[in-house]
């Protein structure tokens, strides 16, 4: 018999609560059955495991739809677009990065992203195009926001050290980042982001 008042989509808003307290190694299902009030077979009525909820809990975060351009938004401002709001989508939550890069996003995301190719044929890309050029986006955000989440978590260890300290050590590096932004910076995201639109322009412009 399932709990009473307990359905699937609360089982998720409260493992996503507990994900950003605990983070994904502190994430049991021990721990969220004691969150929710119930003993731990009552949520194996709604996920047979835990990576069916980590599943689950991914495709709540990527569920909303980008859609198409804007109207007279140019390919390369809808990618753009599209890359910094799944940067957020990645930073909502804690080790949402490493949630997302570890599971399994599902028919819906799936679908979403065929619409998304439809889209870019209709506006000159090829299929395969289409394919590498978003998937390079989204690897790189992916592989980014990996990067900048783990060292928030040094940082609140107290394991980051103070640029100040490198200065001596290894002044072209600090020169670059008060110029530019440290690596995992939106200024150093904006720059990545940039380079791989130019590179996906080029490739177009060379099979067009």
């Amino acid at each position: 018999m399932v709990q009473k008042g307990l359905d699937r989509e609360s089982v998720v808003r409260a493992a996503l609560e507990l994900l950003d307290e605990a983070g994904l190694d502190g994430l049991s299902v021990r721990r969220l059955a004691a969150r929710l009030g119930v003993q731990n077979p009552a949520l194996y009525w709604h996920f047979r495991n835990k990576q069916e909820l980590l599943d689950e809990m991914a495709r709540e975060l990527l569920a909303p739809d980008m859609g198409g351009p804007r109207e007279g938004e140019t390919w390369r401002d809808w990618l753009t677009r599209r890359a910094h709001r799944y940067r957020r989508v990645l930073l909502s939550h804690r080790d949402g990065a490493r949630l997302i890069a570890g599971s399994d996003p599902g028919p819906g995301v799936a679908r979403a992203f065929e619409a998304e190719l439809e889209v870019m044929t209709g506006l000159g890309f090829t299929p395969a195009q289409g394919l590498h050029a978003v998937s390079s986006i989204s690897h790189y955000t992916l592989g980014f926001v990996l990067n900048e989440q783990a060292r928030r978590e040094r940082q609140a260890r107290g394991d980051a050290r103070d640029l100040a300290a490198y200065a001596a050590e290894f002044p072209f590096t600090v020169a670059g980042v008060r110029e530019g932004g440290a690596p995992t910076s939106d200024e150093a995201y904006a720059h990545g982001l940039w380079l791989i639109l130019d590179g996906i322009a080029v490739s177009i412009a060379q099979l067009s």
